[in-house]
């Protein structure tokens, strides 16, 4: 009877010591980073149980995946939509080891959807239209806190995107862009940022 009630004692406190790492409430931030992606985004991270949060997100940045579809724009900045749900799976552990876990400094494994809509692109001639792409893309990553504020966090993943092709205007000329009317890709995604969480 000892065992039993010093086991489930120990069950206990472990359950009690998982519950005290939950992720954060909320954490607003903005980040600047490298990868598939280079740009800026201002993201919030909401908690929606005690180990997942969603990321939601709004950017710009260089789509370096595109294709061939801007040829001679040079450097070009994108809007960009993203939601991402993240399950964090070793708070718990961080803890125990004494290692920071604030601002969900943890790894995680995530699905992220990115939307990049038409609205408008820098750095592109006015008389050429911009193509729409969505983009879900499983991923693994890390994020780490740096002092009080800052932190930094990489990502990678494979996942598909369907690019959402249209006529082209070009010097008054109506074209169709790489021959076809949506093009589905297979895409790899790396990425490596620094932000400050406010």
């Amino acid at each position: 009877m000892k065992k039993v009630i010093t086991v489930l004692v120990l069950v206990f406190n472990l359950n009690a010591n998982a519950q005290e790492v939950p992720v954060e409430k909320s954490i607003f931030g903005i980040q600047t980073g490298f990868g598939v992606h280079t740009g800026i985004w201002f993201n919030n991270e909401s908690k929606l149980s005690s180990s997942i949060a969603l990321r939601s997100e709004i950017g710009l940045e260089k789509d370096f995946t595109v294709g061939d579809h801007y040829d001679g724009a040079g450097f070009i900045l994108q809007p960009v939509l993203t939601v991402e749900p993240k399950y964090y799976y070793n708070l718990e552990k961080r803890n125990a080891k004494g290692k920071k876990t604030a601002n969900n400094s943890g790894n995680y494994v995530s699905i992220r959807t990115s939307y990049h809509p038409d609205w408008f692109v820098i750095n592109l001639a006015d008389n050429v239209t911009k193509t729409a792409d969505l983009a879900i893309v499983p991923t693994w990553g890390l994020k780490r806190q740096i002092g009080n504020h800052f932190t930094y966090e990489t990502a990678l993943g494979f996942g598909y995107r369907v690019v959402y092709l249209k006529e082209n205007s070009v010097n008054g000329n109506v074209q169709n862009v790489d021959g076809a009317y949506n093009r589905n890709q297979y895409i790899p995604y790396l990425h490596i940022g620094i932000g400050y969480a406010f």
